[in-house]
């Protein structure tokens, strides 16, 4: 509901519904007229919640993570903003106004705060890694052969983009917001010295990119992939340019794509400078509007963990002397094609978040399973375009600091892939509980195991019910879960009780996790709140200079769901140098996981908290059984 300051607000501005256009930096982003055009427009704006509401849930969400005199401290500080015709309220109608005036009062400023204007290296910190279900293949021919299988599956999946055909996503009986699908193909951030920006050559741009970039010993080159009646090639074509690509890059090339895993700032310079030389200009300018890009990487040894071995080349290329010069990480969709049957994605996170990237993917480890073999042919496919870039002192000088750089962050992380046996998410949906909420107080009582304490937990809540949705905070860490680890971990409590608790601890989850993706969390909010009062050259408010903001936004576990119909894993690296980034994919009947953390952290061990998840599982079955048989 609006406060009466908006609304006399609203009454003299005269707030008009605005068509569909692209938030401010997705540079180009055009859907066309069509099927996904209306369906957009139908969609409802993201609300902005109740401020008394959100300072509520926010009190609640900290509760766990402070000492009594720190939370009373909170308290007065939350009282003292959302008292009557105080800054919070006046805040608050300058936030609904703004969401009166725009498609969706969050979208820029999401973009700019969590990506654009985010300055650490997008890898590890930004892009994630998804590794495909490895292939039972070995060798460069085979390499290739399924590399032209799975270029041939994306542009099939394409053409659904391109046509307005792709299934519109539910949830519930909710449809959902599918503006990400259209920023997927032909799209590229491009570094900046203070900021970056994307840009898209969507089904609705005036340019329309026929080639994809392929990437081979470093060495990169455009390839055309539709015919003169834009019908995509074929598999066999594709192949056989592929084998030009490899015959003509037979020699690496400086590592010129290393650079864009430095700090964005650095990039930034070192990208003008690349565009003062016309070729590298025209080479630039191939990589951002190329519909995607495939590496085809060098051999690299598996070690004992074939999966931490694939996400390690997914998240980064395993450092200068592997494979990350043989990418270009501001790509939005890069896949890899390893010489051992490792194959996977990286994208880079701004314009979309994980679902539209697994539906992508499974479309094409489908179209890779069921598609013919490579045949020769005897059409002659027209020659790659070699995209050369020149180097001088200056480039050269980036390109080793940039070596250095990232080898120290490769070396640092750790990454553990688990998989769980045991069970899967059937066993919580046979206890009528949530696998979601299950897993995520699971990880809760695995922390507390470890630390005895809680932390702050993110848990991303997709928001795509409304136009232009993202995410909001879903917050696992609870007063509930609290309670149950607590409860666990105490051998006199008995068992019933510890159920009770469980039960208490996954329905308070599901209650929230609810709210957030119905559009009232409480994060996005707050942030709202606090960049309309920069907007408007006030103070940040005391509510926002609170250490126990501080503590509730320093995420020690960053989770994610990204579930998949295949036996895929979603990777991304912790966001507080103390913490661990923690992604699942639950099976019916086994449960995907991957850790990680630094090795730098004295406070952290991906194997430890994996095994404590292991135990922790275990644990919650066992109660959950012994119960049910008394």
């Amino acid at each position: 509901m609006l406060s009466r300051t908006a609304r006399a607000m609203v009454k003299s501005f005269g707030a008009k519904q605005q068509p569909w256009k692209a938030p401010e930096l997705f540079r180009g982003a055009v859907l066309p007229a069509g099927r996904m055009l209306a369906h957009q427009a139908n969609l409802p704006r993201l609300p902005v919640p109740a401020l008394s509401q959100t300072l509520d849930k926010y009190l609640r969400a900290v509760r766990p993570l402070l000492e009594e005199d720190e939370f009373q401290h909170t308290t007065k500080l939350v009282e003292e903003f959302g008292k009557p015709g105080g800054l919070g309220e006046s805040l608050q109608a300058k936030l609904q106004m703004r969401a009166l005036e725009r498609q969706s009062w969050l979208a820029d400023w999401w973009l700019h705060t969590a990506y654009l204007d985010f300055r650490m290296p997008v890898v590890m910190h930004v892009s994630p890694g998804i590794v495909c279900p490895p292939q039972e293949f070995n060798g460069q021919e085979a390499q290739l052969k399924f590399a032209a299988k799975m270029v041939a599956g994306l542009l099939d999946y394409k053409v659904q983009i391109d046509n307005q055909s792709v299934p519109i996503d539910k949830l519930g009986k909710n449809f959902l917001c599918m503006d990400q699908y259209y920023k997927l193909f032909s799209a590229c951030r491009i570094p900046g010295e203070r900021r970056d920006q994307v840009v898209v050559y969507g089904p609705g741009s005036n340019i329309r990119p026929r080639h994809i970039v392929v990437v081979h010993n470093n060495k990169f080159f455009a390839l055309d992939v539709y015919d003169e009646n834009w019908k995509p090639l074929s598999q066999d074509l594709i192949h056989a340019q592929l084998q030009k690509v490899v015959y003509y890059s037979r020699y690496p090339s400086e590592p010129v794509g290393i650079l864009t895993t430095e700090n964005r700032n650095t990039w930034g310079k070192v990208y003008k400078l690349l565009k003062k030389d016309k070729a590298n200009k025209a080479t630039l300018d191939a990589i951002n509007k190329g519909i995607f890009m495939l590496c085809l990487d060098q051999e690299v040894s598996r070690g004992e963990d074939r999966k931490a071995s694939m996400a390690h080349q997914l998240m980064h290329g395993g450092g200068s002397k592997l494979n990350s010069g043989n990418r270009w990480f501001d790509k939005t969709l890069q896949f890899t094609v390893g010489t051992d049957g490792a194959i996977g994605l990286t994208y880079e996170h701004s314009p979309a978040e994980g679902p539209p990237i697994i539906s992508l993917l499974d479309h094409m480890v489908d179209y890779c399973s069921q598609a013919p073999e490579i045949k020769e042919t005897t059409v002659e496919p027209k020659e790659p375009e070699r995209l050369p870039f020149t180097t001088n002192e200056n480039i050269l000088e980036a390109i080793d600091n940039a070596k250095r750089n990232l080898d120290v962050q490769v070396k640092d992380l750790d990454m553990k892939p688990v998989t769980f046996f045991e069970y899967g998410k059937g066993f919580p949906k046979s206890q009528k509980m949530s696998p979601d909420s299950y897993i995520q107080i699971a990880l809760q009582l695995a922390y507390f195991k470890l630390y005895k304490v809680p932390c702050a937990t993110y848990e991303s809540g997709s928001t795509r019910m409304f136009h232009l949705g993202r995410t909001d905070t879903i917050r696992s860490a609870s007063v509930e879960s609290l309670e149950f680890c607590k409860a666990m971990e105490d051998s006199r409590v008995p068992p019933g009780e510890k159920v009770a608790l469980l039960k208490k601890a996954i329905d308070g989850h599901k209650k929230y996790a609810q709210e957030t993706v119905s559009g009232q969390g409480i994060d996005r909010h707050l942030l709202g709140l606090k960049l309309t009062a920069i907007e408007a050259g006030l103070n940040v408010p005391d509510l926002f200079m609170d250490s126990a903001y501080e503590q509730a936004l320093h995420f020690k576990l960053s989770t994610s769901q990204v579930p998949s119909k295949h036996d895929s894993f979603l990777c991304f690296g912790p966001v507080v140098p103390d913490g661990y980034g923690f992604c699942y994919n639950p099976r019916e009947d086994h449960l995907n996981f991957c850790i990680s953390a630094f090795y730098s952290s004295p406070e952290t061990d991906a194997n430890k908290l994996a095994d404590s998840l292991h135990q922790s599982l275990l644990d919650m079955r066992e109660l959950l059984s012994t119960q049910a048989k008394l």
